[in-house]
């Protein structure tokens, strides 16, 4: 699991970058949708860091209301999961 996280970090990094590459160059850009699919699937740390190295994207609110609204549904979505473990673990 853990080579998991860190390869779709990684990928969604070099997506962030691939984007204010692109960006730059006037070029065809990469989505919002598939940087925020990207983040849903496990790439938050990788996304996070690509926002702030590259300085991407911090500027528009309208994406930071929907990243932190994916970020808040991952969060809610963990403690779920840890919730219903105890409860399991109590349970037998």
């Amino acid at each position: 699991m853990f080579y998991l996280l860190l390869i779709t970090n990684l990928i969604t990094f070099l997506v962030f970058a691939l984007d204010k590459w692109k960006a730059v160059k006037h070029q065809r850009r990469i989505s919002e949708n598939t940087l925020l699919l990207l983040t849903f699937f496990g790439g938050t740390i990788g996304a996070v860091l690509g926002m702030l190295i590259f300085r991407h994207k911090i500027s528009k609110k309208s994406f930071l209301l929907k990243f932190g609204l994916v970020v808040l549904f991952q969060v809610i979505l963990i403690i779920f999961f840890i919730k219903k473990d105890l409860i399991i673990e109590r349970l037998s």
